[in-house]
């Protein structure tokens, strides 16, 4: 199973999200474990990749050191809009 680390910055963000927003991406995340989710990448950000989560929710991550051998390590960047897409 992947492990998981937030940026300060993807904190913040999900601080701003509305409850209704934040129980949308707790539906997805389950979905991402799972591998059932489509991930692609970030144009013109080498290593950052992106995900959908609701009609217009956007969130960033990049692959970080496994913490456990085998098993990816997942550094979520952002999440919002596709406005996180202007730094993500």
């Amino acid at each position: 199973m992947p492990t998981f680390e937030p940026l300060p910055r993807f904190l913040r963000d999900y601080s701003q999200l509305t409850e209704e927003q934040k129980e949308a991406w707790v539906r997805m995340r389950g979905r991402f474990v799972a591998g059932a989710l489509r991930v692609k990448r970030v144009k013109g950000h080498l290593g950052v990749w992106e995900i959908s989560w609701a009609p217009d929710g956007r969130a960033t991550f990049h692959y970080g050191n496994e913490v456990h051998p085998g098993e990816p390590h997942v550094v979520w960047r952002r999440i919002g809009t596709h406005d996180v897409f202007n730094r993500p």
